[in-house]
């Protein structure tokens, strides 16, 4: 392998043979491995080592391979999951992928097919850090274009892979996405990949500019081709020769406009405005919009020709409400930027402020966002985020804790019993699981269920008997 530090595999399995054959393999391939021959060994060895892939059978005998599932995405999200099933039990494996697992394998299995899957799930996750440090790089630096894009996550690695691929093309393409999503970024990049260092990179707002001025703006003028028109102007087109024109917004251009950027498009000419010279035009199309074009070519409000000459290539931008797990990076992001540019030193965010922005649903996307890291750095007067720093509208949104607190001088009695509801309430009611994560058997988590029911009797008994006392003595006193 060609990493400098090794990659790590874990391999879980209750059968020793199986376990040692794997191990052996994995070692051949170059991995760190391993091994144990149970759910709660493996639990701890999540917990003590840098885990990459964990390869698990499905089927164990004292906790298989859904429940190590559960119990290993709570305490190590990021490691990858391949599971090893039965032919029984693929149905099984299949929903296991919607618990977060990377894939699974059928017995039985060439050795090959495993070494490949474990190749691609490493390789997934070296995309992922790879994607991290170069953007924590690019936080660091002086230039911003590329901050909207920034993200660890499935969704996003995908957009930027997409845009990667395309980028020494001349295809145009469409960017997709609702409204402060990213959609300049991307086509800063697919810009700043593809072309010459000293091509130029042009943008226009098709939606801030009504129609006579959206022409000039594209096509340029020739002097006294209207009233003001003093001097000769270039268009965009012609500024954009050999570079990008970016066109963003363009689902809110109106028909008139639509057929004079077509014709640019197909024959790669216009005139500018007033005069009869043809010029020639080579430029990249980009454009953007958060309009869904294919209905506003039912609607008649756009043209299906000009559709398809953009739409060569489509990339979506996923909304930041699909992407939570970018959120933080985000933070962290625009922290560095705006300390920085407000002369203030911010250590970080609150664990309550980051739950409650990552829990928020960001109708705004990465721009509010941003505005909002920006209005907190400039309202604080502390160096840490906290929830008294966000907008008023952020004030009980969060969802659920990531962490529960214990006043001090709890008895003991209460804090097991806090401990034991919450670890359920996390596990969405897995007896299993929770009984794994607390290092106790089921029986147990049923004793102690059992017991506070019977407890919460006793107090509810003991506050109806209090009641009645009172009641009582209530009478006594008015008959008195």
């Amino acid at each position: 392998m060609n990493n400098l530090t090794k990659q790590t595999v874990l391999i879980v399995d209750d059968q020793e043979s199986i376990r040692l054959a794997l191990s052996r393999m994995l070692s051949k391939e170059g991995y760190e491995v391993f091994l144990a021959e149970s759910g709660e060994v493996a639990l701890d060895i999540l917990r003590e080592k840098k885990i990459n892939v964990m390869l698990s059978d499905l089927k164990m005998h004292k906790m298989d391979g859904l429940r190590l599932l559960k119990a290993s995405k709570l305490i190590k999200p990021e490691v990858e999951v391949i599971l090893i099933t039965a032919h029984g039990t693929i149905e099984k494996a299949v929903d296991a992928m919607k618990d977060g697992a990377y894939d699974f394998i059928t017995k039985p299995f060439k050795k090959v097919v495993i070494a490949n899957m474990i190749r691609k799930a490493v390789e997934k996750q070296a995309l992922v850090v790879e994607n991290k440090y170069l953007h924590e790089q690019l936080a660091n630096s002086e230039h911003d274009r590329h901050a909207d894009i920034i993200g660890q996550s499935d969704a996003i690695c995908d957009v930027i892979k997409l845009a990667e691929q395309v980028a020494p093309s001349q295809a145009s393409v469409l960017i997709q996405g609702e409204s402060g999503t990213g959609k300049e970024a991307i086509a800063s990049l697919i810009h700043s990949i593809g072309a010459k260092t000293d091509s130029p990179f042009v943008k226009v707002s098709c939606a801030a500019l009504p129609d006579s001025l959206l022409e000039s703006e594209l096509f340029g003028y020739e002097k006294g081709a209207f009233t003001g028109a003093v001097n000769q102007k270039e268009g965009r087109f012609e500024l954009a020769h050999n570079g990008t024109l970016f066109l963003d917004e363009i689902g809110e251009i109106t028909l008139s406009i639509q057929v004079k950027l077509l014709r640019v498009l197909q024959e790669g000419e216009f005139e500018r405005l007033g005069g009869t010279r043809v010029i020639k035009s080579n430029v990249r199309i980009i454009s953007a919009t958060n309009v869904d074009l294919e209905n506003a070519i039912k609607d008649k409000k756009f043209r299906e020709d000009l559709f398809y000459r953009l739409n060569v290539i489509t990339i979506d931008i996923p909304p930041l409400r699909d992407r939570r797990e970018d959120i933080p990076l985000l933070i962290s992001h625009f922290l560095n930027i705006y300390q920085k540019n407000n002369n203030k030193i911010i250590d970080g965010i609150s664990e309550e402020a980051l739950d409650i922005m990552t829990d928020y649903r960001w109708p705004g996307n990465v721009r509010e966002l941003k505005n909002v890291i920006e209005r907190a750095v400039v309202l604080t007067q502390g160096r840490i985020i906290t929830q008294k720093d966000l907008p008023g509208n952020f004030t009980g949104s969060k969802v659920e804790d990531r962490k529960f607190s214990i006043p001090f001088g709890t008895p003991l009695r209460e804090i097991e019993k806090k401990v034991v509801i919450e670890t359920l309430k996390r596990s969405k009611g897995d007896k299993e699981v929770t009984a794994k994560l607390l290092g106790i058997t089921p029986r147990t988590i049923y004793r102690k269920m059992n017991s506070l029911e019977e407890e919460e009797k006793r107090e509810e008994l003991n506050r109806e008997e209090i009641r009645r006392r009172e009641e009582e003595e209530a009478n006594d006193n008015i008959n008195s």
